[in-house]
């Protein structure tokens, strides 16, 4: 006599994290929060989207905070690339390119994780992690260059890194001006050319109205 075939069995979902589930979370949680409500959105809204229990949430991951921050590490990692052609320009701006993509495609995300930081501190330690992550892959390049002679030895590379930085973040966060290849490509015409050593040129000469009546100067 036949039997009917045993069911299939449901996907583990315990402590080890089953692929399919985590992808979903992931992915849901990341089109929620980039939303214009992102910041009103809970774990029960993440939960529903994504088909799964709450309880299957929290057992992976302590906060909303720690959901997003994990959906833009594997965003980063999937669009950034690290080349290494021997050539710190086209190495540095296809580095900048990729992030600025990278960044410009999930605009709406990283601010969601910004903001999300301020109020959670597990998100907040862990958006330092990535951060620094991110420089220390940049700070590789820079190494790169200037062992090869195309950066000064004396460059201070976490001055040359917070310029970078600096201009995007504030770029993504206040000014919510566009990160495009072409402005990648010009700072790294900046950083490079900046930092190449000039010849001394004549001092700049001294404003009449600061020579001759320094009071008017305030």
């Amino acid at each position: 006599m036949a039997t009917d075939p045993a069911p299939a069995s449901r996907p583990h979902t315990g402590r080890r994290r089953n692929p399919a589930v985590r992808e979903a979370v992931l992915r849901r949680a990341a089109d929620l929060l980039a939303g214009p409500d992102g910041m009103a959105v809970t774990i029960d809204a993440i939960a529903r989207a994504a088909g799964v229990s709450k309880h299957t949430i929290y057992r992976w991951w302590p906060s909303k905070g720690a959901v997003l921050l994990e959906a833009v590490v594997e965003h980063a990692q999937q669009e950034v690339p690290v080349p290494d052609t021997g050539v710190l320009a086209a190495d540095l701006s296809t580095f900048l390119s990729g992030t600025f993509l990278a960044v410009e495609r999930a605009g709406d995300l990283f601010r969601a994780l910004a903001a999300e930081a301020l109020r959670d501190t597990a998100a907040a330690e862990g958006m330092r992690a990535f951060i620094a992550a991110r420089r220390e892959r940049l700070r590789a390049l820079l190494i790169q260059g200037r062992d090869r002679g195309e950066l000064p030895a004396g460059i201070d590379l976490e001055l040359t890194m917070d310029q970078i930085y600096g201009l995007m973040w504030y770029r993504l966060l206040i000014a919510r001006t566009p990160l495009t290849a072409g402005l990648a490509a010009q700072l790294t015409q900046a950083v490079i050319g900046g930092a190449r050593p000039h010849a001394p040129g004549p001092p700049a000469p001294i404003p009449a109205t600061s020579r001759d009546d320094p009071g008017d100067v305030l």
